[in-house]
């Protein structure tokens, strides 16, 4: 199993000059995580979510992570694929690009986009995101095997050279982004690899992990998008590791209640995170979190599925590193090929997110090498 670590860029208090220095700590977090030995980051793709995430251009982050390193791989965890947040074309140019700078080391995920504040600010069609997405990722795995490349479905494009070619050929792995058994199940049958949410904890990894080997197994293959076939499954699973455990599990409880309150603000009038006072019990405060969550999303009649909730459990690796070692020995277990740490969380602090990244590359990860 290999360990790479994910950046949403969350952003408590949020100011122009706030917001620049964490996109240059995580900088230096994913610099840093090269030399404590992991093996890929990740940078997904949001837009207009103020109190969620702040990675509006991961291809500019991930491009100046690459030109500061030189082994870790770079991770579009994901594009978002639906036309109008980017052309299929202009998605290939950017991502070969990357690809031939970084030395071969970029990886592709595709999304359709978390929300309805993203899709309106871009015009996107929420009822035909499944489509366009599908029908991007199989333009781009042509787009790069093809010395002419054109196309005839929901987009034309008459013969065009699409350039530049990648290192990694015939293309670089191609991901989805899975939330759901039904996006679990579309990665087996499109043949790229999973990006998995794990915020329900390690059993709904168990269920992801095996429905999506059984899909693998059992596709027919009529909806491929390559005819290179990526298999690698990757589950995200946050974590904080300090010396002090329950510092690290205080820290990393106030972290998810900030993903909590931030999901009210997508969805109507809930408070700022930054505005709602804690007690000082973390477990009290994101229940709740959850309680006005559920709450405003019946109140704008958005159906309460196991997802919806599953930020609130707070049962991860947050503690030391012996605690954070027993979770990872579950995701091997599992079979899980890439755990995908979440440490960068609004309210946890640059010194912390360091502090986690060197002990799992001094204390955890050469236990799976």
């Amino acid at each position: 199993m290999k360990f790479s670590l994910g950046f949403e860029v969350q952003l408590t208090n949020p100011t122009p000059e706030r917001e620049r220095q964490l996109l240059l700590d995580c900088v230096e977090q994913a610099v840093f995580a090269e030399k404590m030995g992991f093996h890929r980051i990740w940078a997904p793709e949001h837009h207009s979510l103020k109190w969620y995430a702040h990675m509006s251009a991961p291809e500019i982050f991930l491009t100046w992570v690459a030109a500061k390193t030189t082994t870790i791989r770079v991770g579009h965890g994901v594009v978002l694929m639906p036309f109008k947040y980017n052309h299929p074309v202009r998605v290939a140019e950017r991502a070969a690009m990357l690809d031939a700078l970084s030395g071969g080391r970029l990886d592709l995920g595709a999304g359709r986009g978390a929300t309805l504040q993203e899709m309106s600010l871009c015009g996107v069609d929420p009822e035909r995101t499944y489509l366009e997405v599908e029908e991007s990722l199989k333009m781009i795995s042509r787009m790069w095997r093809e010395d002419e490349f054109s196309w005839q479905g929901e987009l034309t494009i008459a013969p065009h050279p699409i350039l530049p070619r990648p290192v990694q050929m015939p293309h670089p792995p191609l991901y989805l982004a899975c939330t759901k058994d039904e996006t679990i199940t579309l990665a087996a049958e499109y043949g790229v690899g999973a990006l998995v949410l794990g915020f329900a904890g390690i059993e709904q990894i168990r269920g992801y992990h095996d429905l999506y080997r059984t899909a693998c197994k059992n596709r027919s293959g009529e909806r491929l998008v390559s005819s290179e076939i990526n298999e690698t499954f990757c589950a995200l699973l946050p974590s904080i590791v300090l010396d002090d455990a329950e510092e690290a599990f205080r820290i990393g409880a106030r972290g998810q209640r900030f993903f909590a309150e931030s999901l009210l603000r997508w969805y109507g009038n809930g408070p700022d995170p930054d505005e709602t006072e804690g007690t000082g019990d973390v477990v009290a405060d994101i229940d709740r979190a959850k309680e006005r969550a559920v709450a405003m999303l019946h109140q704008a009649k958005v159906p309460i599925t196991p997802t919806s909730t599953a930020t609130y459990n707070v049962n991860h690796a947050y503690g030391d590193a012996a605690l954070a070692t027993k979770f990872a020995e579950q995701l091997a277990e599992i079979g899980v090929d890439d755990c995908m740490l979440m440490t960068q969380m609004g309210t946890v602090s640059h010194a912390v997110c360091m502090e986690t990244i060197r002990q799992w590359g001094e204390k955890i990860i050469p236990r799976f090498r």
